[in-house]
């Protein structure tokens, strides 16, 4: 964090880190005195906008788990550590450790954890009800409240909350329905890839099939598609998620319906522009989408107004999903959906924001 003020006139910041905070929100600092009363010109019309978003921290730190409190204090490193997970299977990217690894290591395809603590194969009830929140599906899971897969499976679980969200009037829960998804600008993701296979559980009977799109993807996986057919692995030598399966068929699945994905490297704009009726998705879904960070996102919002598919947004704080809702809204021509707080966002904090706002991954939802 900076001081707020960097850069608005010749005074230098003073040494050290900005100690000073903005007495009514709370949420930007200062190097002096000096520099606070400078910005308040800038400042004043965000400040009440802050200290609305600042009174939801204690709905927003709110999780059932009971390494919750763990995680707030502790940071990622030494959170994994803790669990034993640190540089281990899918875990390997959950931290800026992920820098120093291999782009492709398909031994991240494993939850590192005992079958008790994981889904590592197919629940056993049916889901009866849409999901609703963490405690809903770790119970519908059989999975204890001390299981931190919480922190990886936020990826699949906004996507099947957009998915509730946006396609409620459309049913797929029957045998052999499509369902289309293009999901824009994964990173860490396409290191974890397999978490993804939970939306077989969560979607019986649905066959999937998800465009990862993205300047992230390399270029040695560019084209590269995986078919899905059983759940990551656990440790448990004995379990029957270890049965020998390939992920470059779909031969021997365990899922009711079929589950593949596919990566694709490049601007969304750019690779679907030529887009017809049938390779239209059936929803488009971008975690942590940074619209109003960068200027890539217009014409990849006048395209996707323009296939009129549904759109589901995530961003990690408020004031982020609060500026994307400006440049939906500019593209739109009227007001887009309105920014909800997801239920499914990943339970560990993010470290070291510009902004003191609790902020999460994939914390915010919206969409146009």
């Amino acid at each position: 964090m900076e001081c707020a003020a960097k850069g608005i006139e010749l005074t230098p910041c003073e040494p050290g880190p900005p100690t000073r905070r903005c007495g009514l929100c709370g949420t930007v600092s200062y190097c002096s005195t000096s520099h606070q009363r400078l910005h308040w010109e800038y400042h004043k019309e965000e400040c009440g906008r802050f200290q609305e978003q600042m009174r939801k921290a204690p709905l927003i730190s709110d999780f059932p788990f009971t390494f919750s409190d763990q995680l707030s204090f502790q940071g990622y490193c030494c959170f994994l550590e803790s669990m034993g997970l640190h540089l281990k299977g899918m875990w390997k990217y959950e931290c800026s450790c992920r820098f120093k690894l291999p782009s492709v290591d398909h031994s991240s395809d494993t939850w590192w954890l005992p079958s008790l603590l994981c889904p590592c194969t197919d629940p056993e009830t049916p889901l009866k009800n849409p999901i609703k929140s963490w405690k809903e599906y770790y119970e519908w899971r059989r999975l204890p409240l001390h299981s931190p897969v919480a922190v990886l499976l936020h990826w699949p679980l906004t996507v099947y909350h957009s998915i509730q969200l946006c396609l409620s009037r459309s049913p797929l829960s029957e045998a052999g329905k499509n369902l289309h998804i293009h999901y824009l600008g994964p990173e860490r993701e396409i290191s974890q890839i397999l978490v993804f296979s939970e939306l077989a559980a969560l979607l019986p009977g649905v066959n999937i099939h998800i465009e990862f799109v993205g300047p992230a993807v390399p270029f040695s996986r560019d084209g590269e598609t995986r078919y899905f057919n059983k759940y990551a692995h656990c440790l448990d030598v004995d379990c029957s998620c270890k049965s020998s399966y390939d992920n470059s068929s779909q031969n021997s699945s365990s899922f009711k319906g079929t589950l593949t994905l596919k990566l694709r490297k490049g601007l969304y704009h750019d690779l679907y522009s030529d887009i017809t009726m049938d390779t239209k998705p059936d929803i488009i879904v971008a975690p942590n989408a940074g619209i109003a960070a960068y200027s890539t996102w217009l014409p990849t919002l006048e395209l996707i107004k323009g296939m009129g598919v549904p759109a589901v947004f995530t961003d990690y704080c408020e004031e982020a999903a609060y500026l994307a809702s400006l440049c939906i809204g500019s593209v739109l021509g009227h007001t887009p959906e309105p920014i909800q707080v997801n239920t499914f966002r990943q339970p560990m904090p993010v470290e070291e924001t510009a902004l003191n706002l609790p902020c999460y991954s994939n914390c915010f939802i919206f969409g146009m």
